[in-house]
């Protein structure tokens, strides 16, 4: 068993547990009235107080649960000397605007282009590469198909033009019912864009409400093409490619760019918790006050109107807004009294779907992984097969099939794996000649029906059902683990605040996007609470470390 040369955890080093908020913040936090209070200092709620302090309030204090800043955006050395992004590993989504408003270039923030960006081996011993290059993306896909190949750019360009269109809407709240200048500006902007969009309004429908499956099928041939390409329609969703809606997920996840090249996926340097980092020094410089180890326990209203927050020590902080960075279910239905809020929103927060099938590994290797598909060069030698996400399925079929065993309440007995190593590219992370590698797993059920996360045989089982799979593809990799850092959607929940491990902040279906997120006449992130309001990924445009929510609330 593995446990012989790990311990499987979950949670932060114990020590960590003992900090509190010190008496000296707490009468910080007493002594006066904010302007607003952030609950949660994870990204989006880090660049809501940064945008507030910005446009010109005083007084903005962040209050966050835990000991350090980032919510989901976190890096963390679980292992001695390695250094985990132990939730969001990989970066796009950031929009620009942020970066540029914030300069979170000028507090650290540094992006590692993955080139290629992904690596595909098979146990016949082919693979396929791909990357920002088209002539090398050809190639690649020439090896399986020529027609793919040909196909291929064209597919993009289409995408292309469909965010052309959609990704203005990410930058501000939703349309909704009424007249009001936000609504007429919204639309009238995007008239011309619709007028050129032109017939591929229809393919954009398609995109936001068919299973993934039905649009590359169509475009493509070759299996191991789908199956990559498949991977981003039901990453963090409990979803099959063959799903209603599933494309959209995968549209979701190429709408980012890193310095100006689109579709681009990125290692931060530090790791993700960088991300948050930089946001933090650049608040911090704009008069924002951040407190940790500060867990708020309940949201003080009278009148309907809010009146502040009370810490769990029972410290009250006074404000007349309050903008929660945490997901709608802990918002609306932990921190307020059932009273607060009018029956038929309650029941439909209450029926938000939250489901979660993801699983999160962060491994401490003694050495780099040699894949039999596309062997080392040398002993321990990084190579181009190292840098991107790696995927471990040569079928759509296959990632429906452990799609099946996740609507059993069961683990997948093959789970779907994206493997990536920072390590590769980032320095900064992990001991010379060692290595980090972060595993996104599905599916595992939030609820099993045979046992619990709770049990660490059932948790070392399934990482042990991980490590083999991997082993058929990279023989020698499951003795290179010094370390692990394992994450059930249980985990994922009580350390992070993510309702049911989801890590979008509610899942990213057409019934919970734009207008319905996180519910109908409240997407313009207020709630019926006035002063509360809500910038997290749980409101439009959801999930991923784009920001757009906390900069949207703000303004």
């Amino acid at each position: 068993m593995l446990l012989r040369t790990f311990k499987a955890t979950s949670s932060t080093p114990k020590k960590l547990f003992s900090r509190r908020l010190s008496d000296s913040a707490k009468e910080i936090l007493k002594g006066k009235k904010w302007d607003a209070l952030i609950i949660g200092g994870g990204h989006n709620g880090l660049i809501s107080s940064a945008y507030l302090a910005k446009g010109g309030l005083k007084n903005v204090a962040v209050l966050e649960k835990r000991h350090l800043v980032g919510g989901a955006a976190v890096t963390e050395e679980m292992v001695p000397g390695f250094k985990f992004s132990r939730c969001s590993y990989v970066q796009s989504l950031l929009r620009p605007k942020i970066i540029e408003d914030l300069k979170l270039r000028e507090y650290g923030l540094k992006f590692l282009i993955r080139n290629p960006s992904s690596f595909t081996p098979m146990k016949d011993g082919r693979y396929l590469m791909l990357g920002p290059d088209s002539n090398f993306n050809f190639e690649q896909i020439s090896k399986f198909s020529v027609k793919d190949a040909h196909s291929y750019s064209q597919y993009n360009n289409q995408l292309d033009r469909c965010i052309e269109f959609f990704e203005p809407l990410l930058d501000r709240p939703p349309i909704h019912l009424g007249l009001n200048f936000e609504n007429i500006r919204t639309i009238l902007e995007s008239i011309p864009r619709a007028i050129k969009l032109g017939k591929e309004f229809y393919s954009l429908y398609e995109i936001l409400t068919a299973p993934a499956s039905q649009i590359l099928d169509r475009w493509f041939e070759s299996e191991p093409l789908k199956a990559t390409l498949a991977t981003d329609a039901v990453i963090g969703a409990g979803a099959s490619p063959k799903t209603p809606g599933s494309a959209y997920v995968l549209f979701h996840h190429v709408m980012g760019q890193v310095n100006g090249f689109k579709g681009v996926w990125s290692y931060i340097e530090g790791g993700m918790g960088m991300v948050s980092e930089s946001i933090s020094r650049a608040a911090k410089d704009l008069g924002v006050q951040i407190f940790t180890n500060a867990p708020v326990s309940q949201i003080v209203y009278e009148n309907d109107k809010v009146k502040g927050v009370r810490l769990e020590d029972g410290t009250m902080v006074s404000s007349n807004v309050v903008i929660s960075n945490a997901t709608p279910h802990v918002t609306y239905l932990q921190l307020l009294d059932k009273e607060a809020l009018p029956e038929s929103f309650t029941k439909h927060i209450k029926s938000m779907d939250f489901t979660s099938p993801v699983f999160k590994i962060n491994l401490a290797l003694d050495r780099i992984p040699n894949f039999k598909a596309y062997p080392n060069t040398g002993d321990n030698q990084v190579g181009p097969q190292h840098t991107g996400t790696i995927h471990f399925e040569e079928s759509m079929e296959d990632i429906d099939r452990s799609f099946q065993d996740f609507l059993k309440g069961e683990p997948s007995k093959r789970p779907v794996i994206e493997l990536a190593i920072p390590s590769s590219l980032d320095k900064t992370i992990s001991p010379s000649g060692k290595h980090v590698a972060m595993l996104f797993v599905q599916y595992v059920p939030y609820h099993l029906s045979s046992g619990s996360w709770d049990d660490p045989k059932i948790k070392s089982a399934f990482c042990d059902r991980v490590f083999d799979l991997l082993d058929e593809f990279a023989p020698g990799f499951k003795s290179s683990i010094v370390g692990v850092d394992a994450l059930s959607p249980l985990d994922l929940e009580r350390t992070f605040g993510l309702t049911g491990g989801n890590i979008f902040h509610g899942s990213m279906g057409l019934n919970q996007l734009y207008f319905m997120r996180p519910a109908p006449g409240f997407s313009d992130y207020r709630s019926p609470l006035k002063g509360l309001y809500v910038c997290g990924s749980g409101a439009h445009p959801g999930g991923g470390v784009m920001g757009a929510a906390g900069r949207n609330c703000s303004n």
